[in-house]
């Protein structure tokens, strides 16, 4: 029986574990928090830090293979562990490209994928020194994650918003859709493609509100997708899933955003409205399976489940079982024992057949439930 070893014990991690259940493998989960979403889940639960060298090698010095389901780890230790012949998916040098949106811009120009124009920056006088490249969104090389770490600059008065260290100064560009595709990339370079999904998002707190599957783009957008997010992924020449996240401009025009190496919040609505969910394929690459069936069962909503304005403290979900009544809402709380502003606590997945229908379910739990603190 395979030795899996998962970094990161939050709530992918938990979902990835609960897909395991359908396959002979042990688990192990290296998490700093023993109350972690994934910690009662695993087979092997260890202390660590996924950040420390030693914590991530002696973590995976004994196991068959391991996946992430975050980026921020310790990539010197998986490469050591690549070398020591340990499966990592997706490999090291992947994780080196994408955890630095500068290296990952710099892929995207290597390769001839197309992508916003951007300049990267070291501090605030790079920003003052290119003032005609405004109005454009600064972003943070690493670290950033759900909005943190982004800033839009507009003009010069903006400026001082930015961050003094490095960072990719993005041209902003007229957005007409945000769109997410799902790949999976088998041990063998067998690839299998999830529908496109168009992405909504909350303004206010920039993270993702909704998204609807299949997107509602033409056949010839359909096709630039597909080619572009074939691209992005196939020269990372690496088995493992990956989210590519794109612009469509109103004339039409295809533009990477960003790449996720890892099961993604894109594909949480695979679990309950596609034949094989995101967390399942991964399982089937890992252990080199025959991939999944993409296809969608039901058209789909995916809804985050958000921390109210105003709450802090003990998570309590008002309107939750009345919410539950919905027929065909698959609700997942995240089991995070603390609220915040905007903080993910969970999703709902609703399908069905009549997109008026996933509309109107959708905006009903939004207006009816909330997580708020205990009275």
């Amino acid at each position: 029986m395979q030795k899996i070893g998962i970094l990161g014990g939050g709530q992918l991690g938990r979902m990835l574990l609960q897909a395991a259940a359908n396959y002979a493998v042990n688990t192990y989960v290296l998490e700093n928090d023993e109350q972690s979403p994934a910690a009662h889940l695993c087979h092997n639960f260890v202390k660590g830090d996924i950040k420390n060298f030693e914590d991530v090698y002696n973590f995976g010095k004994n196991l068959d293979a391991l996946t992430i389901e975050i980026e921020n780890v310790n990539i010197d230790a998986l490469e050591q562990l690549e070398k020591e012949g340990k499966k990592i998916f997706p490999r090291p040098a992947v994780l080196k490209i994408i955890c630095n949106k500068a290296t990952q811009k710099n892929y995207y120009t290597e390769y001839k994928i197309p992508t916003s124009a951007y300049l990267l920056t070291h501090n605030i006088d790079d920003l003052s020194q290119n003032e005609d490249f405004l109005p454009a969104v600064h972003k943070l090389a690493e670290g950033g994650y759900d909005g943190k770490g982004v800033q839009v600059i507009n003009d010069k008065e903006d400026i001082a918003k930015g961050f003094d260290t490095l960072s990719v100064l993005e041209k902003k560009v007229n957005i007409h859709k945000e769109i997410a595709m799902m790949i999976a990339v088998g041990i063998d370079g067998k690839m299998a493609l999830y529908p496109p999904v168009e992405m909504v998002f909350d303004k206010d707190l920039n993270l993702l509100a909704y998204q609807l599957c299949p997107a509602n783009i033409s056949k010839e957008v359909h096709f630039k997708i597909e080619a572009i997010a074939l691209t992005t992924i196939k020269n990372f020449n690496s088995p493992g899933i990956f989210a590519v996240e794109m612009f469509v401009t109103p004339e039409g025009d295809v533009l990477v955003n960003e790449t996720a190496p890892r099961v993604h919040n894109s594909g949480h609505h695979t679990i309950e409205a596609h034949y094989s969910s995101q967390f399942d394929m991964l399982w089937r690459v890992m252990l080199n399976y025959p991939l999944g069936n993409t296809d969608p069962i039901l058209p789909s909503l995916m809804q985050n489940i958000i921390g109210a304005e105003g709450y802090s403290g003990q998570a309590h979900y008002e309107g939750l079982e009345e919410m539950m009544k919905i027929d065909n809402a698959f609700f997942h709380i995240y089991g995070k024992r603390e609220t915040k502003p905007g903080r993910k606590m969970g999703h709902v997945t609703i399908i069905s057949n009549e997109k008026a229908d996933l509309l109107h379910k959708a905006n009903k739990i939004k207006h009816n439930l909330s997580v708020i603190t205990e009275k």
